[in-house]
């Protein structure tokens, strides 16, 4: 298991190129161009921030859990961590986190999954899964890459804590994450980010209580 590498950025947000807030529960999709660095920011504490990314010129290539895992022999992310494609290709590399630890094994919340893994009555619940099924509908980018719900590979949930027990299972628990930090990416290929920012009220990964994120992107200049 690796240990956190805990590195702060250099980058001033006034410089910017972008910098939004995605609401809590809310899904948010951006290009994010090689060369340019991304900052997704916890700004309450404890949110769970689900995302995928995609090769901004060909969705067949896209984030692959198993390729990032295998490539560097660790199941959390941190400061230095490659992101992979299931091409082996490095989609980004992280370059600042003040946070620590970030989940690969997790996966999304979904309608089925809320059934199954607390009552019933939970299938009507918004899900990690819907904000992305709404932004493949709705996003013009994903349109033009022809991208559909058989396009949604398993994804990182940033800030989110899902330690693995002995016996192999994964566990859902209060994240270590705090107002302020943040998780900070150099983009190795123009790539297709796609967030949901967890809406899941069900298990401790955002305190039961969705918070709103900031996503900010500099210029290769900037940088």
């Amino acid at each position: 298991m690796n240990q956190p590498k805990l590195i702060e950025s250099q980058l001033d947000p006034r410089h910017a190129i972008i910098d939004e807030i995605c609401a809590a529960g809310e899904p948010w999709v951006k290009v994010v161009k090689q060369g340019q660095t991304f900052r997704i920011v916890d700004l309450e504490g404890n949110q769970a921030v689900d995302t995928l990314f995609f090769n901004a010129h060909n969705a067949l290539e896209r984030y692959s859990v198993t390729d990032t895992i295998r490539a560097q022999n660790k199941l959390y992310l941190t400061t230095d961590s490659k992101l992979c494609s299931n091409f082996g290709k490095v989609m980004l590399t992280i370059v600042a986190d003040t946070c620590g630890r970030h989940d690969t094994l997790g996966g999304a919340c979904a309608a089925e999954s809320n059934t199954v893994r607390y009552a019933l009555e939970k299938y009507p619940m918004h899900s990690c899964r819907d904000n992305f099924l709404h932004a493949l509908a709705h996003d013009s980018t994903c349109h033009q890459l022809h991208m559909s719900k058989r396009d949604l590979p398993n994804n990182i949930n940033f800030f989110m804590n899902v330690p693995v027990t002995e016996e192999g299972r994964l566990e859902f628990v209060d994240g270590i994450s705090a107002p302020g930090k943040y998780v900070e990416m150099r983009a190795e290929m123009d790539v297709l980010v796609l967030i949901s920012n967890c809406p899941q009220l069900n298990n401790p990964c955002n305190a039961y209580n969705p918070t709103p994120i900031q996503l900010l992107v500099w210029d290769q200049r900037s940088n």
